[in-house]
C-alpha cells in the first residue's frame, strides 16, 4: 500500500485523483493539501504541507507552480518522494528542483499521462528512420479555450524528444506568418489550436514525398493524468534521491 499526500486536493485534477484513488487497491489518500477547499471528508485536508503533520510515502502535487518551495523544502526535510504534475516552472524552479533531487526522489513530466509518454519514444523511433530520408517534421496541438500557454509543454516535450534523437540539430518553429520563405528542412513546426471544451490532442507529422506518416494521441478526459500520476506514486516510493521522469516509470 502506498499512502499519498495529495497537494491540490480541491481542484479539478485533485479530486479526479481522489476518485481514482478510491479504485486501487494499491494506493490510499492519507491527507490533502489546499489552502481554499476543506475536501469531502475523504481524508484531512490542511492549508499547507508545512502544517501536515500526516505519516506518507509519496506527495503528489496538482497544485501550482507558487507551492513548489514549500512542497520542496518538506520533501527535502523528510526525504519524502514527490510527484510534481504542476506546469508552469520557471528556469529557476526546475533548477531548484534538480538541486532537490540530490536528496530526496522527485518526478517530473511535461505530461503525466501513460500514452503520452509511449509516443515519446514511438517519435524517436521514427524520427531516427524519416528524417534522414527526408521527411519534414511537424506538431500540431489542440487544447479547451481556457488553457493559458502556447504551444503545450507536450507539444514542446515531443519535439525535444525528436531534437534529441537526431543531434538537436533542428531548431523550432511557432509562426511562419511575418516571413516569406520556404520551409527549411532543419526546422520542427510547431502549431497550436484553442477552442471548446478539448483535453488534448498532439498530433507529430513526419511529411515526406507521395506519404505522410503521423503519430496521434488523443486525450479524452483527465482521469488519463490521474492513473498516471498514480502509477507515478506507486514507483517513486521508496526510490533513492534523484530526478526521475514517466519514460522511467512505463519503462
Amino acid at each position: 500500500m502506498t499512502d499519498i499526500i495529495l497537494c491540490g486536493c480541491g481542484g479539478r485534477m485533485g479530486r479526479v485523483v481522489t476518485a481514482l484513488a478510491k479504485e486501487d487497491p494499491e494506493v490510499r489518500i492519507v491527507a490533502g493539501v489546499d489552502p481554499v477547499s476543506a475536501g469531502d471528508g475523504d481524508y484531512p485536508v490542511f492549508e499547507s504541507i508545512e502544517n501536515c503533520d500526516i505519516p506518507a510515502d509519496v506527495i503528489i502535487d496538482f497544485s501550482s507552480s507558487q507551492a513548489l518551495e514549500g512542497i520542496l523544502r518538506v520533501a527535502q526535510e523528510k526525504k519524502l518522494p514527490a510527484v510534481l504534475c504542476s506546469t508552469g516552472y520557471s528556469a529557476e524552479q526546475l533548477e531548484r528542483i534538480r538541486e532537490a533531487s540530490e536528496q530526496t526522489a522527485l518526478l517530473r513530466s511535461a505530461n503525466m499521462s501513460l500514452g503520452v509518454n509511449t509516443i515519446l519514444k514511438l517519435v524517436q523511433a521514427a524520427a531516427k528512420v524519416l528524417a534522414g530520408e527526408g521527411f519534414d517534421i511537424e506538431i500540431v496541438e489542440k487544447h479547451h479555450n481556457q488553457k493559458l500557454d502556447a504551444p503545450s509543454g507536450t507539444a514542446v516535450a515531443l519535439a525535444d524528444a525528436v531534437n534529441e534523437t537526431l543531434g538537436n540539430e533542428y531548431y523550432y518553429t511557432y509562426d511562419r506568418s511575418e516571413v516569406r520563405r520556404k520551409r527549411d528542412k532543419k526546422e520542427i513546426g510547431i502549431s497550436s489550436v484553442r477552442g471548446g471544451s478539448i483535453v488534448g490532442e498532439h498530433d507529430v507529422i513526419f511529411a515526406g514525398t507521395d506519404e505522410v506518416v503521423t503519430i496521434s494521441h488523443t486525450a479524452y478526459s483527465r482521469a488519463i493524468f490521474g492513473k498516471g500520476a498514480l502509477a507515478a506514486a506507486k514507483f517513486l516510493a521508496g526510490k533513492k534521491p534523484g530526478l526521475y521522469t514517466m519514460q522511467d516509470v512505463i519503462g
